[in-house]
C-alpha cells in the first residue's frame, strides 16, 4: 500500500515525531553530522542539558540554552501544516512529539503530547509564576522571577523523568490508533522510542532519512524528508 492509500483507509492516525520534523524549519537536530552533539563546547551538550548541570552551573546553562535551544523565529514547515490539516479533517487524532519548539501548535494542531516539554513554558521554582520564551530569550545571565526565584524552562532535562499525564495521554492515543506514523526520529532516545511498542493497529509507517531499528517492523518505510513526503498528500474530509 502507498502512504496515500494507508491514510485514506485509516480513521485514527497518531503521528509520532522527532527532531527531523523540525529540521525543515531551520531547527538543527542533535545527532546528525552538523547536529548539536557534534559541535564543540566546554562541556558535552548532554551534560549542559542535564538537571545537575542546571543546578550547579545555571548561568552557563542559560547562555547555551538561549543560543542553541531557542529558535523563536522558526515557522511551521510542510509537515506541521499537513498534520494540522489532517487533524482538522478528522484523520489525525493526536501528535506525539519529542520536540520542544511548539511548531505543531503554531501550525494549528490541537491534540499534541509534548514528551519533552516546551520552550514556550517557563516557571518560577519558588512561586510557580509562568513566563514565556521571549522573556527567557531577552533576559541576561540567570533569569529571575519578580519574587526573586529562579526560572526554569518546562523542558525535560537529562536525569529528569517525563511528565506522567503526558505519558499516559500519548500511550492511550498510540494504543487506540489504527495507523501510527513515526517520522524524523532515529528511535534511539528512550523512553520516548519505546512508545511504539504500545501500537496494536494495522499500519505502522516509518518516515526518516536514515534507517532505524524499527524499519523491519513497519508496513511502509520511506527514507525521505518528512515535509516532502507529507506535503504530497491530499486531504479528503
Amino acid at each position: 500500500m502507498t502512504l496515500h492509500e494507508i491514510i485514506d483507509s485509516s480513521d485514527n492516525i497518531v503521528f509520532f515525531g522527532g527532531a527531523g520534523v523540525s529540521t525543515e524549519s531551520g531547527i538543527p537536530d542533535f545527532r546528525s553530522v552538523d547536529g548539536l552533539y557534534n559541535q564543540k563546547y566546554d562541556y558535552p551538550p548532554e551534560e549542559i542539558l542535564s538537571h545537575s548541570f542546571f543546578e550547579r552551573n545555571t548561568e552557563y546553562f542559560y547562555n547555551f540554552y538561549r543560543d542553541k535551544m531557542l529558535f523563536l523565529d522558526a515557522q511551521p514547515n510542510k509537515a506541521h501544516l499537513k498534520l494540522a490539516e489532517l487533524e482538522k479533517a478528522g484523520k489525525v487524532k493526536a501528535v506525539v512529539t519529542q520536540n520542544i519548539d511548539g511548531l505543531h501548535q503554531k501550525a494549528g494542531s490541537k491534540n499534541v503530547f509534548e514528551l519533552h516539554g516546551s520552550v514556550h513554558r517557563n516557571y518560577c521554582l519558588r512561586c510557580h509564576k509562568l513566563y514565556n520564551a521571549e522573556f527567557i530569550k531577552n533576559s541576561s545571565g540567570i533569569p529571575r522571577c519578580e519574587c526573586g526565584g529562579l526560572i526554569k524552562p518546562d523542558v525535560v532535562l537529562y536525569e529528569e523523568g517525563l511528565d506522567n499525564d503526558t505519558i499516559e495521554g500519548a500511550v492511550n492515543a498510540i494504543s487506540q490508533a489504527d495507523c501510527l506514523i513515526v517520522a524524523g526520529t532515529s528511535l534511539n532516545v528512550y523512553p520516548a522510542a519505546g512508545f511504539i511498542r504500545f501500537f496494536k493497529g494495522k499500519n505502522f509507517v516509518l518516515i526518516n532519512l536514515n534507517q532505524t531499528p524499527a524499519d523491519s517492523m513497519a508496513s511502509l518505510v520511506i527514507h525521505e524528508k518528512v515535509g516532502e513526503v507529507l506535503s504530497k498528500l491530499t486531504v479528503s474530509e
